[in-house]
C-alpha cells in the first residue's frame, strides 16, 4: 500500500496508523499550467457516521449503506444535529471520471486537511493513511485509477480526543482545558473540537518522465539589491533546467535530483506590510529546447531577524499589531471558506493591524497567498496546544514525535511563503502534576522537550525566528529558550477579576522583569476580555463593551514605552465556537473585537483609533 506525505504513529488505539514515507508528489500546492493538471473533486460526497467502526470490515469504502450528502471542505459538526458532538469515526465517498487527457502522466491524490485521522481508498484499494489534522497530505494513484469508468474515492477520518496525540486529549478521566470544569466535548483546550474534510480535496496530475519535487527559496539583502538562493529538488533527475525571476535568468544543473542557483536582482523592492511587492519565481526542467516539467510561484524578498531585544523586518525594526483567531465561522466550522478569509483580510485591515498568529494549528495555504499579496505578517504555529508535561515520559516521547512531525509537514509547506515570518512550537504547556512526579522534573521534561524542538526547526529552517507563547504563570525557563519571548497575559481578566489599574500595574512589573532576566523581544500573543455584544455599563463592568475598550486600552498604555516589546496580538479577532461549559456561555468564547459573523464591537473601532495614528 502507498503511504501518505508526512505522516505520525499512533499505537494504542483500535485502528494503528503506520508511518508515512515522503513521496515523489511533494507539498507544493498543485498547479495547473501546459505541463501539469489540477481537478478538485470538492462539492457534495456521500457521507455516513459509524459510531461501531463496522465500515471498513463491511467494505463501506464501495459502497455507504445509509448515505446522506455533505458539503467539502467543511465540518460535520454544524451540519446534523445527531454528529454535533461526534468525534469518532465517520466516512466520505465520492464517485468521478478522471480525465482522459491525463493518461501517461503521474497521478496524485492530494486532501487538504482531514482532522484527525484518515484512511484513504480508491477504486476499494487501501492507499494511504495520514494521521493529524491541518495540514496536507498527498499519495500518487496511477496505478489504482480506472479510465474508462468512475473511479470511487473514499476516506474514513476520527477525532477521537486521545491523550498521545498533539493536541492531547485529556490524559485523566473528566480531565479537560478548565481542570474540575472540562468542556464538553471534553478536550485540553478551549475552542470546538471540529472534524472532517476541511480544505479541498484535488486530483493533480504531473509529468511521467520527470518532474519538480520541492522548492526552496532563501532571500537576503545586500545593499540594494535583494539576493535569492533557489534550491530544487526533482525525484532522480540529472539534467538541466532554468530558473527565472522577472527578467532575470539561471541555469540549473541537477546532481542527484538536485539543484541551486543564486540570482542578483539589483534595487529590489523588498516584501513589507506596505509594499508587499511578489516577483514571480518560474522554474523549468529542459531536455534540449524541451521543457519537460515547470512550476511558478510569487516570492517575497526580505529578510526576518532578531537583533538583541529588537524584531527585524529588512533590518529595520517592526511592530506586530494584530490578533490571535481562529478558523471558525458559523455552519463550515473549521472548514475552508474564502469569502470569511477575504473579509478577515479587510476587517483586519481596517482595524489598522499587520499581523495575527495562525492559534492553534496551521491555516489554509490560501489564506498564507492572500497574506502573501496584501502584507500581512503572520506567526506560524503547529497544534501543540494543551501539552502537558505532567502526563509522564511516555505521553511526553509520542508527542514530541508528532511534533517533529508536524514542524517537517508546517515548514515544507509554508517556507516559501514571505508573510510567514515566525514559527511558533506551542501555545500554552503546563507542568501539570503527576503522582511520583515533581513540578520541577516536569520542567525540566519540558526544558528537553523545546529544546529538541528549537534545534528541529532552526535545522528545517534557520531563516525565520522561533517561538514558545507561554501561559500565565509558566516556567520562564522554557521562554528563555527560544529567539522571542511570546507570553500570554490576561491580568485584569482570569487574574485581578475588574481591578484594570492594578492589572496594569502587574504586567509593567512582568514585563519589565522578562526583560531584565531574558534580554530579548517580547510579544503579547494574547490578552483580551469576553465581552457580550451589546452590554453596556459606565463604570465599566466585565463582559461589557466599555470593560473590553477599557482592558484593551490599559495594555496598549502599559507597552507604549517599553520598545522591547515587538508586538501586541489581541485575543481575539472574532468570537468563537467553544466547547459546552459553565463559563463559556452559549458554548462561546466571546473575546473577539467582531462578532462570529464579523460586525465590529467598540474594541474594534478603538483599536482602528490607536492603530491607524501609528
Amino acid at each position: 500500500m502507498k503511504e501518505a506525505l508526512s505522516h505520525g504513529k499512533d499505537t494504542d488505539h483500535k485502528k494503528a496508523h503506520k508511518p508515512a514515507i515522503p513521496g515523489s508528489g511533494g507539498l507544493l500546492y498543485p498547479q495547473q499550467n501546459p505541463l501539469r493538471n489540477v481537478l478538485d473533486i470538492s462539492g457534495l460526497w456521500q457521507f455516513q457516521l459509524d459510531p461501531k467502526e463496522e465500515g471498513e470490515a463491511q467494505a463501506w469504502f464501495n459502497a455507504l449503506p445509509s448515505p446522506r450528502m455533505i458539503p467539502v471542505p467543511c465540518s460535520w459538526n454544524d451540519l446534523f444535529d445527531d454528529a454535533r458532538d461526534y468525534l469518532g469515526l465517520a466516512w466520505y465517498r465520492h464517485e468521478g471520471y478522471a480525465p482522459s487527457s491525463w493518461r501517461g502522466q503521474r497521478v496524485f491524490l492530494r486532501v487538504g486537511s482531514a482532522n484527525y485521522a484518515a484512511k484513504v481508498w480508491v477504486n476499494g484499494i487501501a492507499v494511504a493513511e495520514h494521521f493529524g489534522g491541518h495540514l496536507p497530505f498527498a499519495v500518487e494513484i496511477t496505478d489504482q485509477l480506472l479510465w474508462d469508468r468512475k473511479n470511487i474515492i473514499a476516506i474514513s477520518i476520527e477525532n477521537r480526543q486521545l491523550p498521545e496525540r498533539v493536541p492531547p486529549g485529556p490524559a485523566a478521566a473528566g480531565a479537560g482545558a478548565f481542570g474540575s470544569l472540562p468542556p464538553f466535548p471534553a478536550t485540553t483546550y478551549d475552542f470546538f473540537p471540529y472534524a472532517g474534510l476541511h480544505r479541498p480535496v484535488l486530483l493533480y496530475s504531473v509529468p511521467a518522465e520527470a518532474h519538480i519535487d520541492d522548492i526552496t527559496v532563501v532571500t537576503t539583502i545586500d545593499g540594494k539589491d535583494g539576493i535569492v538562493k533557489v534550491t530544487v529538488s526533482a525525484g532522480g533527475y540529472a539534467g538541466k533546467g532554468k530558473l527565472q525571476l522577472n527578467d532575470s535568468e539561471a541555469e540549473l544543473n541537477f546532481r542527484a535530483g538536485s539543484a541551486e542557483a543564486i540570482l542578483r536582482v539589483p534595487s529590489a523592492r523588498f516584501w513589507c506590510p506596505k509594499d508587499p511587492y511578489l516577483y514571480l519565481l518560474t522554474i523549468t526542467l529542459t531536455e534540449g529546447n524541451q521543457v519537460i516539467d515547470a512550476y511558478s510561484f510569487d516570492i517575497g524578498i526580505r529578510t526576518i531577524a532578531v537583533c538583541g531585544d529588537r524584531l527585524l523586518l529588512n533590518g529595520q525594526p517592526i511592530k506586530l499589531t494584530g490578533f490571535g483567531k481562529h478558523e471558525d465561522f458559523p455552519l463550515s466550522g473549521r472548514g475552508q471558506n474564502l469569502p470569511m478569509w477575504v473579509r478577515d483580510y479587510e476587517l483586519l485591515k481596517w482595524t489598522g493591524a499587520n499581523s495575527y498568529r495562525t492559534s492553534h494549528y496551521p491555516y489554509a495555504e490560501e489564506a498564507m497567498m492572500l497574506a502573501d499579496r496584501l502584507g500581512v505578517l503572520v506567526i506560524n504555529e503547529i497544534p501543540a496546544v494543551g501539552l502537558n508535561f505532567g502526563d509522564g515520559e511516555a505521553l511526553t516521547a509520542r508527542r514530541l514525535t508528532q511534533c517533529r512531525q508536524q514542524l517537517r509537514e508546517l515548514i515544507m509547506r509554508d517556507k516559501n511563503h514571505p508573510s510567514t515570518i515566525i514559527w511558533s512550537v506551542a501555545n500554552e504547556p503546563v507542568t501539570g502534576s503527576a503522582p511520583g512526579m515533581s513540578t520541577q522534573e516536569a520542567v525540566a521534561a519540558g526544558t528537553s522537550f523545546f529544546r529538541q524542538l528549537y534545534g528541529e526547526t532552526h535545522r528545517l529552517d534557520g531563516t525565520r525566528p522561533i517561538t514558545l507563547v507561554g501561559l500565565q504563570g509558566g516556567p520562564t525557563e522554557w521562554l528563555g529558550l527560544f529567539d522571542i519571548v511570546s507570553i500570554n497575559r490576561y491580568y485584569g481578566w482570569y487574574a485581578m477579576p475588574g481591578q484594570l489599574d492594578r492589572a496594569k500595574q502587574e504586567l509593567e512589573r512582568e514585563l519589565d522583569a522578562l526583560h531584565e532576566s531574558l534580554a530579548k523581544p517580547v510579544i503579547m500573543t494574547e490578552f483580551g476580555a469576553d465581552t457580550l455584544p451589546g452590554a453596556h455599563n459606565t463604570p465599566p463592568e466585565m463582559w461589557t463593551e466599555e470593560y473590553q475598550v477599557e482592558l484593551l486600552r490599559h495594555y496598549l498604555d502599559a507597552v507604549a514605552d517599553r520598545p522591547f516589546v515587538a508586538g501586541m496580538h489581541v485575543w481575539a479577532f472574532a468570537d468563537f465556537k467553544t466547547g459546552q461549559n459553565v463559563i463559556r456561555a452559549a458554548a462561546m468564547n466571546f473575546k473577539g473585537v467582531f462578532t462570529r459573523d464579523r460586525r465590529p464591537k467598540m474594541a474594534a473601532h478603538f483599536l482602528r483609533s490607536r492603530w491607524s495614528e501609528s
